[in-house]
């Protein structure tokens, strides 16, 4: 085998143990992320495996030959959930595969998709907030209890990020803090009797906090065998929920509201 291939192997394995990782942690299912990594390796003349696990991914690529192979360890970067990555690197290894894209081609791409700035996070508060006021009239609240929806959403989003990103502090506690000041701005719909539906407007103030993307992947690693992250982000999910339903109650133990 030739130095040239060798390092070829080489770069091809940290290149996908990269676009793994980051792949994982944008949010994306452990199934994908396995059809587009072996799509790339394919397309660059290799095979590849990856062992995925809950914080961690390994790439191990093979030569043309299978006589060696590398194996490159890579943990998840903290990027939170970013549905434009998701997508962008998957269409990336179409591009690889299809239009016979570079290596070093792709690595440039790969960090053109990186730099590209997230939405604003202003922007995201309120989009969150319309869409819990929706959530609430969904389950028929009318237009003051939306109100409120909007109000509590916006408070305690920007909340968990504040607590979150900028103070540092664990996921498990912001998602605590952000529930309890929504379900007591929530409350109001009981304390001044603005609403003909508070108990809507409570039930619905925290439903932005669901972690419904951990819950959905670990169904989907279930299905596709991935037991250990499929056990790892079931546990993730409920202690999140577990969270967001001590929030809640708290808020209400606070303002004494007689819900239950």
């Amino acid at each position: 085998m030739t130095t040239t291939n060798l390092n070829s192997s080489k770069e091809t394995a940290h290149f996908l143990a990269t676009y793994a990782a980051t792949m994982l942690a944008a949010g994306g299912s452990s199934a994908r992320c396995e059809k587009t990594v072996h799509r790339i390796a394919e397309a660059y003349g290799t095979t590849a495996e990856i062992t995925i696990l809950p914080h961690t991914v390994m790439a191990t690529v093979w030569d043309k030959d299978h006589s060696q192979s590398f194996s490159v360890g890579e943990k998840l970067p903290v990027t939170g959930l970013n549905f434009y990555v998701i997508s962008r690197l998957s269409r990336l290894s179409w591009d690889i595969r299809d239009n016979g894209i570079t290596l070093e081609d792709a690595k440039n791409e790969f960090r053109s998709i990186m730099k590209k700035p997230r939405l604003n996070p202003w922007l995201v508060t309120l989009l969150t907030g319309l869409a819990n006021a929706s959530f609430c009239r969904l389950f028929e609240g009318d237009w003051r209890a939306m109100l409120i929806v909007f109000i509590a959403t916006v408070n305690g989003f920007w909340i968990k990020n504040a607590l979150h990103k900028e103070w540092k502090w664990d996921m498990r506690l912001a998602v605590l803090c952000a529930a309890c000041c929504s379900s007591v701005i929530a409350c109001a719909g009981f304390m001044f009797h603005c609403t003909d539906t508070p108990d809507i407007a409570l039930g619905t103030s925290v439903l932005y906090l669901v972690p419904g993307i951990p819950y959905i992947n670990s169904v989907s690693d279930l299905i596709h065998g991935h037991l250990l992250c499929c056990i790892s982000r079931f546990i993730e999910a409920s202690v999140l929920t577990a969270c967001l339903g001590i929030g809640l109650s708290v808020g209400i133990l606070l303002m004494n509201i007689q819900y239950f």
